[in-house]
């Protein structure tokens, strides 16, 4: 019977697994033309697998015209004929341009990549050297698993300055990148809670709970974040949530929906809100908003952030905050665990912080894309976009919903702005299921856009419209 080894899927689910498998064996001929695949049941049994994960694997490729089910005869192998040897091709071209990280857009309101005019270079290559000079004993001092002890007291200092956050050093936990972090709290959680994430939402979040195989659902938003009744009615354990400035929609949880997410944490023992966030430290109008862990009284928040938004987006330091009952756990479990971010970035950063560039840096951030932003909103009520277009979500952040009048389909849409060098991202996209009245509504995020060439971005927006 056909098999397949599942001991190393990489990042692929086990359904995206065996899909493959079974494609990449239908393209090369391994699997001939109008051969019988084995039954769900017989083959989920071969393979040591659920059922569910082959039915999910033969639905794809029927999805997309590799096999065709014959009703209670089985599953069959399509017959290609010559277009195989062209699809091989197709394949093989598709993967070649997406290798050196760039691209030749005008304009790409996708990409977070942070301006390497932005970065303080000069600031960084000095504590890079002192660092050198003075650690070199810590340099080569395996760190803690939560990080190294003298940083994680400067991101407490700084939480407690400019946050109103108290927190204990210990109880930050430093990884590299928020989705590494994702991955211990399923360890520490368990496999076994539901997990929940915001509708619309980073849909990454999602893919990384679906990758771990854990269960996990979707909360609708109203105009004041989720909607806490979904919670009670999906018997969610653990809600991923955004509250200071959600991702896309710019909403701000205001403190009675707060209270009332924290309420709902405080009336189960294994609930608990993963509070991302991502942003803060640029919100343009106004102070700060105050964290929830800040008025979490039963210690039911998880606080994550990251400095990939206010250093660089290569710059893979992230941290998160657990409460104190968690905290025992995760040492108990999780002590195995090597720090994944150098003592080299560590050091280094713990530096910055400590002689207050990193204040000094995220003043001067703020002020520049706040400029940006006036300059970019400028320009498009100085130019006939603005009678096309409607503006929203513009007070924090580096993004701003902008919707278009106009009759034609988003996907047009999307082809016409490409032809103009414009990189569009739909707010469709960052639902999980179809919803009305959010078509030709796009997420721009205007961090990487070169403002000399705003002039010429906007003409291009208006030939769309």
């Amino acid at each position: 019977m056909l098999t397949y080894n599942f001991t190393n899927i990489g990042s692929d689910s086990m359904y995206e697994y065996l899909y493959k498998c079974i494609k990449n064996d239908i393209l090369q001929g391994t699997l001939q033309a109008g051969e019988k695949l084995p039954s769900k049941r017989s083959f989920a049994k071969n393979l040591g697998i659920s059922v569910i994960t082959v039915e999910n694997a033969y639905e794809q490729l029927i999805a997309e015209g590799y096999i065709y089910s014959m009703p209670k005869r089985g599953f069959y192998v399509t017959d290609f004929k010559g277009v195989l040897e062209t699809k091989q091709r197709e394949e093989v071209q598709e993967i070649i341009p997406m290798t050196s990280g760039e691209n030749s857009y005008l304009a790409d309101f996708t990409s977070n990549q942070t301006e390497a005019d932005q970065f303080p270079f000069t600031i960084w290559a000095k504590m890079v050297r002192e660092v050198l000079s003075d650690s070199r004993i810590q340099l080569m001092t395996n760190p803690p698993c939560g990080g190294i002890m003298s940083l994680r007291q400067s991101i407490a200092g700084y939480l407690k300055d400019f946050r109103g956050m108290t927190v204990q050093p210990e109880q930050i936990i430093i990884g590299a990148g928020t989705e590494y972090l994702y991955g211990l709290l399923i360890q520490l959680l368990g496999h076994e809670a539901v997990y929940a994430v915001e509708n619309p939402g980073y849909q990454k979040i999602g893919k990384i709970y679906r990758n771990y195989q854990v269960n996990w659902t979707y909360i609708d938003m109203d105009d004041e974040g989720v909607e806490v009744s979904q919670l009670e009615e999906k018997k969610v354990d653990i809600v991923h949530i955004s509250p200071s400035h959600h991702y896309p929609t710019g909403i701000v949880m205001p403190i009675s929906r707060r209270y009332e997410l924290l309420g709902w944490a405080s009336k189960g023992e294994r609930r608990y809100i993963i509070e991302d966030d991502y942003d803060s430290e640029l919100r343009l109008g106004g102070k700060p908003i105050p964290t929830l862990q800040s008025i979490d009284i039963s210690e039911k928040v998880i606080y994550m952030n990251t400095f990939t938004k206010t250093l660089a987006s290569t710059v893979r330091i992230s941290y998160m905050i657990l409460p104190r009952p968690l905290l025992e756990q995760f040492y108990q479990k999780l002590s195995f665990y090597s720090c994944t971010v150098s003592n080299f970035e560590q050091y280094t950063l713990d530096l910055f912080i400590k002689e207050g560039y990193f204040e000094k840096h995220i003043n001067r951030l703020r002020n520049y894309y706040q400029n940006k932003k006036n300059g970019f909103l400028s320009a498009i009520w100085d130019s006939g976009l603005h009678k096309c277009v409607e503006i929203s979500g513009e007070e924090a952040g580096v993004h701003f919903l902008m919707k278009l009048k106009t009759e034609k389909a988003e996907k047009n849409v999307i082809e016409l702005a490409k032809a103009q060098g414009i990189k569009l991202s739909p707010l469709s996209k960052f639902y999980y299921e179809k919803k009305a009245g959010i078509e030709n509504t796009y997420v721009m995020n205007y961090s990487s856009v070169d403002m000399e060439r705003i002039g010429k971005i906007v003409r291009g927006l208006e030939k769309i419209c």
